[in-house]
């Protein structure tokens, strides 16, 4: 069993499953966002928080149907640990997935996916189309109008922000600074 994955050879197994450069640029501002979430809580082994955000949409774009189930199979067979894998399946609880996210790096990024995209669609609204000026009112504003990114489950960050015993204002707030620090890589700078 592999004891730890480079990010080097995350990002590589993530490009040979993802050619659209959205969902290259979606694992990359989760990436961040949960390196992020790992600072701020202190966690010692931030770069697997890291990997984890990375690849957790891995098997989407090809096998959309099996989305947060055909990872395990292309995981084990690349001999990654367990609890990256539990960690990945987890994120699709509830939607595409039985695996209840308990863990707190599996509730962080539970609840920071979808709100990632969230934060990319009021960016993009936004004249400058960056996320350096986009502050937490501005997404709490969108959050509250359901036909905006309407693809986005309010639901599931709601729950999320639950089961982290945090305010959503405060997770709204610490995501677009996690993705602040990605603001190139994602677009949105």
């Amino acid at each position: 069993m592999v004891n730890s994955i480079s990010r080097e050879e995350a990002f590589e197994l993530l490009k040979e499953f993802n050619k659209n450069e959205n969902h290259i640029k979606h694992a990359l501002a989760v990436e961040a966002v949960m390196l992020h979430f790992a600072e701020l809580f202190k966690e010692e082994d931030r770069e697997k928080w890291g990997i984890i955000g990375l690849v957790h949409d891995l098997d989407y774009e090809m096998y959309p149907g099996e989305h947060c189930r055909k990872v395990r199979e292309i995981l084990t067979e690349r001999n990654w640990p367990g609890d990256y894998i539990r960690a990945i399946e987890s994120h699709g609880w509830k939607i595409c997935s039985d695996v209840e996210p308990v863990h707190r790096m599996e509730k962080v990024l539970y609840t920071i996916d979808e709100l990632t995209g969230l934060i990319v669609a009021t960016a993009l609204m936004r004249p400058s189309k960056s996320i350096l000026d986009l502050e937490a009112k501005s997404v709490k504003k969108k959050w509250k109008q359901k036909n905006f990114a309407a693809g986005v489950n309010r639901e599931v960050i709601e729950e999320g922000a639950k089961l982290l015993g945090m305010e959503l204002d405060e997770i709204i707030e610490e995501t677009i600074k996690g993705m602040q620090k990605a603001a190139g890589s994602i677009g949105l700078g």
